[in-house]
């Protein structure tokens, strides 16, 4: 088989590397739009990045209007920015959202349309976007090193999801320094997003050996630093390791694609609003015992991954480690289920129909290793619902 791994043209990564940021814009543009948000402008993320492109020589202007996750409009007024301001680059730091949204920007800049009309490949950006440098914040979306944005229709309450090679990031800066800030619950957020793309990407259909490596480390590194950073208890190199483990997540499944977390995901966040990474990790012990069947040699190699100690126990065990793993590791995050975020069950319940033919809609489901109907969709979501994570030790029975 022929496989093609796309990554942005440079990535630049360790602790202090975001003093770098002039220099590679300056090398790419003479004016740079600044896409934030409120909370980057409020703790000083974004006066750091305006005196670094100062002292590079490099003109700005300031769009710092995303809120959450971004949306459809956000994009209209980062644009309006960038045009009268006549910017050639674009700088995006913060988590996810700001990213996509810097990302949404640069392509708009040089395509015409809409940026809805780009969903699912109907209309391909024909046009080289601007130049666009990723600075994450957080170490979760790994958007920072995919060719994929997620935007928010609030016309029609959708996640749009575009995935196009125009979307890479020219430049990726990751430095862990900037994470270190981060509250904890955006630390669990942030981080179990980044692990459900390793895990998705490694049991993708559309997987590949370098993808594998990938999401391989990228599970090793999160699994084992996620929980110190967030107990407050990491250092350093804990923050760098996390950060670098939501990087290779990210390259991972922008090279494999997610699956069907991920699809069943984006509706929850569309229409009630639940933060993205928090509806990932509600959803994913559901998931993999769905997929137990199905992908039980992948499931058993990342057991082996999480577990090296269980490593020669069969791989049926292994296989529903990994389910354990995960159910433990949100509990230590203190991850709710759908019931106790305080979502109406009658509301979420009359969602469900509409929800599973969004998540089927967005192609990610259709990756996964046994592919869900939308009648096993909609079971799923009753079950996620006020489904209870497990955190005791379990005595695991050699076979």
């Amino acid at each position: 088989m022929i496989h093609e791994i796309l990554l942005p043209s440079r990535v630049i990564y360790g602790l202090g590397s975001f003093v770098e940021v002039g220099k590679h814009v300056n090398k790419l543009g003479k004016k740079a739009l600044i896409v934030s948000d409120p909370v980057m402008e409020k703790i000083g993320h974004v006066d750091t990045c305006k005196r670094y492109l100062e002292e590079a020589g490099i003109e700005y202007a300031i769009y710092c209007g995303v809120h959450t996750e971004p949306t459809d409009q956000h994009v209209e007024e980062a644009l309006a920015v960038c045009r009268d301001a006549r910017c050639d680059v674009i700088v995006a730091i913060g988590g996810g959202s700001c990213i996509d949204a810097g990302k949404a920007v640069a392509v708009m800049s040089t395509n015409e349309g809409y940026i809805g009309d780009y969903v699912g490949g109907q209309r391909r950006f024909t046009q080289q976007p601007l130049p666009l440098v990723a600075v994450p914040t957080t170490a979760g979306t790994g958007s920072e090193v995919t060719k994929v944005t997620v935007i928010i229709d609030t016309h029609n309450e959708v996640k749009m999801m575009i995935n196009q090679q125009e979307l890479l990031p020219t430049v990726a800066i990751v430095d862990a320094m900037l994470s270190m800030s981060c509250p904890s619950n955006v630390i669990a957020a942030s981080g179990i997003d980044a692990l459900c793309h390793a895990i998705e990407a490694y049991l993708s259909r559309k997987a590949q050996p370098v993808s594998d490596v990938w999401a391989l480390q990228a599970i090793d590194l999160i699994f084992r630093h996620l929980p110190l950073i967030y107990s407050q208890q990491g250092q350093p190199e804990d923050y760098a390791n996390v950060a670098l483990g939501a990087m290779l997540a990210g390259a991972a499944f922008s090279n494999a694609s997610v699956t069907l977390v991920h699809g069943m995901s984006r509706p929850i966040g569309a229409i009630f609003h639940v933060p993205h990474g928090i509806s990932n990790a509600m959803l994913l012990p559901a998931v993999l015992a769905f997929t137990s069947e199905s992908a039980t040699d992948r499931l058993a190699d990342i057991g082996r991954v999480m577990k090296p100690a269980l490593s020669s126990l069969s791989r049926d065990v292994l296989s529903d480690t990994v389910r354990r793993e995960v159910e433990s590791l949100c509990k230590q995050l203190n991850v709710p289920n759908l019931r106790d975020w305080g979502l109406d069950r009658e509301s979420f319940f009359a969602a469900i129909p509409r929800m599973a033919v969004d998540a089927i809609a967005s192609g990610s489901p259709a990756n996964h290793p046994n592919p869900a109907s939308a009648e096993q969709i909609e079971q799923l979501y009753k079950q996620c619902y006020d489904y209870e994570m497990q955190d005791e030790e379990q005595e695991v029975v050699k076979q």
